[in-house]
């Protein structure tokens, strides 16, 4: 019989590691099989547990939503003959800069550690106890923020955040530019009540799950990018070998986000077929409640964001080459590049 409930230490429960995970003098999370295969902090548990909960709601007739990078309307800016054009003229921080930001976003992921979740059972007519939705505050929220910024009862072990700035070091050499500026938030802003049908409460986490999954499959492009270029044998070239151990370091976080993506796909299209206790004593159907929201919030991120933040990135690049010799040439032609990716 197909287990559906588990405990939190269950949740939290990690492989047994043949091999620590230490790379560029970082002592990381995770680690290695006997026959060298990576392995994920704490998914003894969390996997099959999440692909269990999938499966269930599946049989039960209810879709996951989509949470590939289908979703996104808009190609990486730089895009990857930009990216190789900066790196060849010696510019290479604006690619510095988002392997740093990016770190660092991953750093304050580590709030979820500290999220008193409520259970959803209480504003949940259905039983969701055997469900993703109803582990939430049993370790799934902890294991993710652990995953991101470092499980505060294993500070000696850096995640994600000292990860990228690993691979950030394999590719450039360790302080090669200053540290960048970073984003207060890279989520939607807050638009007011959306939910007013729930507590306040709730309605925030939801919409904290549905902008973290979005930022999720927005990292799932990063990743492809960011392996492309450390692959290419055009791209640091004196640093060759130290680029392609950088590339396997994202494809090691690449691995820890599948995770990520799974339980929280698994848990918003649970929420669509559940029925929901309105403050006012309402019944609210589940799709009505959540996917009008969901929609919005797709698009944010896939056109709004995307769109300003491809011109702020630009602007930067622009300042950044008015520095060089012939700055305003270079420019020109990194801006020539990007009708490559757009007639693509």
């Amino acid at each position: 019989m197909t287990k559906l409930s588990y405990t939190r230490d269950e949740l939290m429960a990690s492989h047994v590691y043949a091999r620590p995970h230490e790379e560029a003098g970082y002592k990381l999370h995770g680690g290695f099989l006997a026959d060298g295969t990576y392995v994920s902090p704490r998914v003894l548990n969390r996997w099959p547990a999440v692909k269990a909960w999938a499966a269930q709601l599946e049989a039960k007739g209810y879709p996951l939503i989509d949470a590939t990078v289908q979703l996104l309307k808009r190609g990486n800016y730089p895009n990857i003959p930009q990216e190789k054009f900066l790196l060849a003229h010696g510019a290479g921080q604006s690619f510095w800069n988002s392997l740093t930001i990016t770190g660092v976003i991953e750093a304050r992921g580590r709030m979820l550690c500290d999220l008193d979740a409520p259970d959803f059972q209480t504003i949940i007519e259905d039983d969701i106890s055997e469900t993703c939705t109803g582990h939430l505050h049993k370790g799934l929220l902890y294991a993710h923020g652990a995953d991101e910024g470092g499980d505060p009862a294993a500070p000696e072990f850096g995640a994600h955040d000292q990860m990228w700035y690993a691979a950030r070091d394999l590719c450039f050499g360790k302080d090669r530019y200053p540290l960048p500026e970073v984003p207060e938030n890279i989520g939607r802003p807050d638009a007011g009540r959306l939910m007013p049908q729930l507590p306040a409460g709730f309605e925030q986490l939801i919409l904290m799950l549905m902008n973290v999954l979005m930022i999720e499959v927005r990292a799932e492009s990063f990743f492809a990018f960011c392996c492309e270029i450390m692959r290419d044998p055009d791209a640091f070239p004196e640093r060759r070998e130290a680029a392609r151990l950088a590339a396997e370091m994202v494809e090691r976080i690449r691995t820890d986000e599948a995770i990520h993506v799974g339980y929280l796909q698994t848990t918003i299209s649970e929420m669509r077929s559940f029925t929901f206790k309105g403050i006012d004593g309402s019944r609210v159907k589940g799709s009505d409640l959540i996917d009008p929201i969901w929609e919005g919030m797709v698009h944010w991120h896939a056109v709004t964001q995307a769109d300003f933040g491809r011109e702020q990135t630009r602007e930067a690049i622009r300042t950044g080459l008015a520095k060089t010799p012939d700055g305003a040439g270079l420019f020109a032609e990194f801006d020539a590049l990007d009708d490559i990716q757009k007639a693509a």
